[in-house]
């Protein structure tokens, strides 16, 4: 799936009906990521205090990527 050429009317769609997780570790507070997972192998993140503002897209590949630098320590801050 090439997310540049989703359908803008069907990316909409999925984003107001998406069931948005966030980390059981943010404590509740309003300053976290939301994720949500998308059909077509989409995944959305968002920012939980400006829920009105564009989602991120990114493919399950590039979420995979990520996740996977995170866990291997490849995506240090140092």
């Amino acid at each position: 799936m090439n997310k540049n050429e989703l359908d803008p009317a069907w990316t909409e769609a999925q984003l107001r009906d998406a069931v948005w997780q966030t980390s059981s570790l943010s404590s509740g507070g309003t300053n976290c990521v939301q994720v949500a997972f998308l059909a077509q192998g989409i995944v959305a993140f968002r920012d939980s205090k400006n829920v009105e503002k564009p989602a991120h897209l990114f493919t399950d590949d590039e979420y995979d990527a990520f996740v996977g630098g995170i866990l291997s320590g490849e995506l240090r801050r140092s």
